[in-house]
């Protein structure tokens, strides 16, 4: 029996895709109700509806395309799970893979049992707990130092966003390019479509990219690094790739 993709597992998963869609739709009742005490139209309210349902509906490619990752290794009412409440792409991916190597597997192969699946469930799972934490509870005295901070010195003040942010975007470098040069090509392509990407909606004024530009660099880079496992020597190739 598949532990992983289980009736129990769907029916979790099921749950919580349930309460998701009926909190979605708790709030945009109350909204449009507002709106209309407000004497907002009808048109508006459908026109702004309509865009917000597009804006939030296009990036999410990217996590349709992390889901898929992760189904391959840990079914799919996990990684459904994870990804429909707190979880993102840049995180369950990481988390997932950082889990897998500690207990000698790897994220591009189903999990050897229950003991891996749990293991990968808690790291993901906790992980996601503290922003929960630390957000109610120290979020506005954190806020204030920074903004005590810029208020003092604006140069410093940014230096120290800019060097919090470098960090954790360093982090995951770290992780693209462990695998050896098949990653260093993927993470270089994935960068370089973005940077395209952004020169597009930058300078040209392609505005509708702007929601496509993460899917398309994810898609492209993928695209291409089946290109690269073809061409580049065994020798230079993650161990098990075609495994």
């Amino acid at each position: 029996m598949d532990f992983k993709n289980s009736a129990f597992m769907y029916l979790l998963g099921g749950l919580v895709g349930l309460f998701v869609i009926a909190q979605s739709l708790y709030f945009l009742i109350r909204a449009v109700r507002r709106s209309r005490q407000l004497g907002i139209s009808g048109v508006t309210i459908r026109r702004t509806v309509a865009s917000s349902a597009v804006f939030a509906v296009l990036p999410s490619v990217s996590i349709l395309l992390g889901l898929i990752t992760l189904a391959k290794t840990l079914g799919l009412p996990l990684p459904w799970i994870r990804l429909s409440v707190l979880g993102a792409v840049t995180y369950e991916l990481p988390a997932a893979t950082v889990a897998l190597n500690a207990i000698g597997e790897s994220i591009s192969a189903p999990v050897s049992g229950p003991l891996a699946f749990n293991t990968v469930a808690w790291v993901m799972t906790l992980g996601c707990i503290t922003p929960l934490i630390i957000i109610p509870l120290f979020l506005r005295k954190i806020l204030g130092g920074v903004h005590s901070l810029r208020q003092k010195d604006t140069h410093w003040g940014d230096l120290f966003l800019t060097a919090m942010f470098l960090g954790m975007i360093s982090a995951f470098l770290g992780m693209g390019i462990s695998d050896g040069l098949l990653s260093i090509l993927t993470l270089l392509t994935s960068a370089a479509i973005m940077g395209v990407c952004g020169v597009l909606v930058k300078v040209k004024k392609v505005k509708w990219l702007e929601n496509f530009a993460l899917p398309i660099s994810m898609l492209g880079a993928m695209a291409l690094s089946i290109l690269y496992a073809s061409l580049l020597p065994a020798e230079l190739l993650p161990a098990g790739l075609w495994g």
